[in-house]
């Protein structure tokens, strides 16, 4: 079985940060913190993710791992078996 929808995970997560900063410059290195986010923005950003990705997405990794490379790069996004 193919997987023909290929996400750009970390080119998703980069979007949700620009339009969830408020930022349109914000790119897949950029850092969460140093765009201005705060606790309040990354819940935002876990639910954004969860509607997108159908995975959930614990807040706490957003703060461990805060630029959208980073964060791509620790989540298990692999499909469910069954």
């Amino acid at each position: 079985m193919t997987n023909d929808l290929k996400v750009d995970v970390p080119e998703l997560i980069a979007a949700i940060y620009r339009e969830t900063l408020g930022d349109d410059h914000l790119d897949t290195a950029s850092d969460f913190f140093e765009a201005g986010g705060d606790s309040l923005a990354a819940f935002q950003i876990t639910a954004r993710l969860r509607d997108a990705l159908g995975a959930e997405v614990p807040v706490a990794l957003v703060f461990a791992y805060p630029s959208p490379i980073d964060l791509a790069g620790v989540l298990d996004l692999e499909p469910a078996q069954g």
